[in-house]
């Protein structure tokens, strides 16, 4: 049956795109590239280096014709309906058999070449359709879209080239499905390494794919995108090979391994460098999740990291002051909101509270250490952070981060800026680079704890008592950065008057105290609510952390691209150490209350944060959250 099948496929030798061929052979296809010996071991190594778009099935000796792990009486030189020819990076033609190369030698002997067989995402079109998923391209009787990206593969010897991908249109409802699919395939290229805008990954137009066929997207579509072993055509251009061969794009050989075996069914190319993960705990599996709408972008955390960082999101939502606060929660907007982060470049970061005006300074104490916390795990995840505050208290905060450095909380000090309305492009001017759009500076806004503009263009505090004297309008960045492509936005409030939740404001005028006076009308994308704003800042680090540390995240960040493995220890200590602790937190409040900054609900000033104490309720739930962070705890699925 098997030799049948292949001697059918052969038969479809003068069809140069595959249709519903691919998808319904049932059996798993390969991309071939052929090499010169002494260019192999290079070649391996930039396979490993590159799983995503490169997993390496089989690596044949030299000459070698036949691949018997995945295809018994193959050759090689004539399975393929078409092959590239190359000739020093350039290629030359294509032809429909290779046996003339090995019978008279050219450039180079046949018996010089090593034949690379690497795994194709046809191997999971036929699961796709089994999930309910559609397959556009099948649909449209297409080969699919192939497009070189701007991302750079890593380079190993002389192979250096840009990330090939393909696109598949996918309804987003089901974006799980497909996900899941293609993660547990992951010889097939595994899980999507792009979900959304084609811009991030540098393709200015879809309907001018590189590779294969124009595939179009039907509406409530989103294009997908995964590795693609094309990749190896562009590392034979660049490399400059004076003899190479390739598959034709949508040409594929075709094993003996039936399509509905696992991935693990087909043995590891190489003893010495660990195969891409194949562990089926379902708690690893990726979920995806909207992180923004201009540019369109998904993002990819394990069912494990979402679970954790939603029981983060349970810890911080306790009201111990009894506000009511938990009527404004919204679901999975810390996990949203750290998404984002994880894929922020740039980072500003605002606060400050000054309900005590007939004090100075008339700050709070919750604010500024959920800020730092913040602040100190961007930086150790190696995020440029900016930290905005108010003219008046300029001296003042550039004070407390140099005393947080002195001390140890901050591991360097972070710049501190002020805004000012001095015209009608103030904001844009602030946010991007000579006022340009297209030039933001920050990618991600986030305010905590920081009073926020209300319907009537005042500032109050929870008394109703207006403070707009004190507070700089920090709220237009928030309001610019609406109509600014790539700049995300957060607010973490416990009360419904702080920057940011006027994404929640309804709720605030509905059910919160004085709620249709003091609450904020500016919204944030994200809206994270929390007991004290504080724990949201911590909660967002330890966010963070759950996601660095997180394979399917990591891998979704880096484009499949780099050698998977496990992080190494001694950026898993510096993190570690740059969470938020017990004493570091402890520590911070202390020097707040040296430069007379008092808890926001007594006046008090004291070890406390809005009129409860450090120890133990503060102390409590870092604790609790540092926990489920590390794994002394089990979050429920």
């Amino acid at each position: 049956m098997v030799i049948a099948v292949r001697a059918a496929r052969r038969c479809l030798r003068y069809f140069t795109s595959i249709t519903n061929s691919a998808m319904d052979s049932g059996f798993q296809q390969a991309n071939v590239v052929i090499l010169p010996n002494h260019l192999a071991n290079d070649f391996e190594a930039f396979c490993h280096k590159n799983s995503a778009p490169l997993p390496l099935l089989y690596r044949s000796q030299s000459g070698e014709t036949s691949c018997s792990p995945l295809a018994k009486h193959a050759d090689i030189r004539t399975d393929i309906s078409q092959y590239c020819v190359y000739e020093e990076g350039r290629l030359v033609k294509t032809v429909s058999s290779l046996q003339s190369y090995s019978t008279q030698p050219r450039i180079a002997s046949w018996s010089d070449m090593v034949c690379f067989y690497l795994g194709c995402s046809f191997g999971f079109e036929g699961r796709l359709k089994k999930a309910g998923v559609p397959v556009r391209n099948v649909e449209q009787g297409a080969n699919v879209s192939m497009y070189r990206t701007a991302v750079p593969c890593i380079p190993a010897g002389v192979f250096s080239c840009p990330l090939v991908v393909t696109m598949r249109p996918v309804p987003a409802a089901m974006l799980d499905a497909a996900v899941e699919v293609t993660h547990l395939n992951p010889l097939a290229h595994g899980a999507p390494v792009h979900i959304g805008d084609p811009a991030l990954l540098g393709i200015q137009d879809l309907s001018t794919p590189d590779y294969g066929d124009q595939v179009e997207l039907q509406p409530g579509d989103v294009p997908v995108f995964w590795a693609c072993g094309v990749t190896s055509i562009e590392a034979i251009l660049s490399s400059k090979p004076s003899l190479a061969f390739s598959h034709s794009p949508g040409c594929m050989f075709l094993t003996d391994i039936p399509d509905s075996s696992t991935s693990s069914s087909i043995p590891p190319p190489s003893d010495s460098v660990d195969p891409p993960s194949m562990d089926p705990n379902p708690q690893l599996i990726p979920l995806c999740f909207l992180v923004s709408h201009n540019p369109l972008l998904y993002s990819l955390a394990s069912q494990r990291a979402v679970a954790k960082i939603r029981q983060l999101e349970a810890v911080i939502g306790e009201d111990p002051g009894q506000r009511g606060i938990r009527a404004l929660f919204v679901q999975d907007e810390l996990l949203r909101s750290c998404l984002a982060l994880s894929h922020a470049s740039s980072v500003a970061i605002t606060t400050g509270f000054p309900t005590h005006y007939q004090h100075s300074p008339p700050d709070e104490t919750d604010g500024p250490p959920g800020a730092i916390a913040m602040a100190t795990m961007l930086l150790s995840l190696g995020k440029q952070v900016t930290m905005v505050t108010d003219r008046r208290g300029l001296d003042m905060n550039r004070a407390i981060i140099d005393e947080a450095v002195r001390t140890g909380v901050l591991k360097t000090a972070i710049p501190l800026v002020t805004f000012e309305d001095s015209g009608p492009d103030s904001a844009l001017r602030f946010l991007c680079h000579n006022g340009d759009p297209s030039k933001p500076r920050y990618d991600h806004l986030v305010a905590i704890e920081r009073s926020g503009r209300a319907t009537d263009g005042n500032y109050y505090n929870m008394r109703g008592v207006n403070i707009k004297h004190l507070v700089d309008p920090i709220d237009d960045l928030f309001i610019a950065a609406k109509d600014i492509p790539g700049i995300i936005t957060t607010g973490i409030g416990d009360g419904g008057n702080e920057l940011g939740m006027g994404k929640v404001k309804e709720k605030v005028k509905a059910l919160m105290p004085k709620g249709d006076l003091i609450a904020c009308d500016v919204p944030a994308d994200y809206a994270v609510t929390a007991g004290v704003s504080n724990w949201g800042g911590y909660a967002v680090a330890c966010g963070l952390y759950l996601l660095h540390t997180c394979p399917s995240h990591q891998r979704y960040l880096k484009k499949g691209l780099g050698l998977e493995h496990t992080t190494p220890r001694e950026q898993l200590q510096d993190w570690t150490a740059n969470l938020p602790s017990v004493d570091k937190e402890e520590s911070i409040l202390s020097t707040l209350m040296s430069f007379g900054i008092r808890s926001g609900k007594t006046g008090n000033l004291a070890m406390e944060v809005d009129g409860l104490t450090f120890h133990p309720t503060h102390s409590d739930i870092i604790t609790t959250l540092l926990e489920v962070t590390l794994g002394t705890t089990t979050p429920n699925p």
